[in-house]
């Protein structure tokens, strides 16, 4: 009996210590991607969120930095996942859905625009090289469906937002946004 407490007790004390250990490298990590930010450095602030994920990922706080760096780094597809992530972690914070209604706005331009494309798996890259080719480009239907249905989880984020925030600051300017995505996506009336 006695063995079985003091390996239970040893076992107790080596778990507390790892979550001790990972969640001291897990601030580390945080407060080095935070400084990342500040300096415009979002690759570096994405990596050191993307490896303070390794170590905890119910971490809400991290996952919605991480996302905030994609946004900022102008990779709209990653910046979405990581969103999402964070509204997983936290379904009643308000401002992860407006978040990620603007990077969905935004990969929408981008993807109307060429500067990202969606490849034959469906996943959504940037071309190495678009100097002539983007005044070119015309999105296929696929992209077309992408567009619109990113435009559709847009509207359904901005209204989730105002419904969790109904008196935030921004709320008459969020209705407006959502009265233009309403607009655009709707389907087109045909004259006969």
């Amino acid at each position: 009996m006695k063995k079985a407490l003091l390996l239970a007790s040893i076992l107790f004390v080596s778990v507390m210590s790892t979550a001790c250990i990972n969640n001291f490298a897990v601030q580390e990590l945080n407060s080095k991607a935070k400084i990342y930010m500040e300096e415009g450095d979002y690759k570096a602030a994405i990596e050191r969120l993307k490896s303070s994920i390794d170590l905890d990922d119910t971490i809400f706080e991290t996952h919605y930095n991480l996302a905030v760096a994609y946004t900022q780094a102008e990779d709209y597809a990653n910046a979405i996942a990581a969103y999402k992530e964070a509204i997983n972690l936290e379904p009643d914070m308000p401002d992860s859905y407006y978040s990620l209604a603007v990077a969905e706005e935004n990969l929408t331009v981008d993807l109307k625009s060429g500067t990202v494309r969606i490849n034959e798996d469906g996943e959504i890259y940037t071309p190495d090289d678009l100097t002539d080719e983007v005044e070119k480009y015309e999105p296929s239907d696929a992209v077309l469906e992408k567009i619109n249905s990113l435009k559709d989880d847009a509207l359904k984020n901005y209204q989730t937002y105002l419904e969790k925030a109904p008196e935030s600051a921004d709320a008459a300017e969020v209705k407006q946004k959502i009265e233009v995505l309403s607009a655009s996506s709707a389907p087109a009336m045909v004259d006969e």
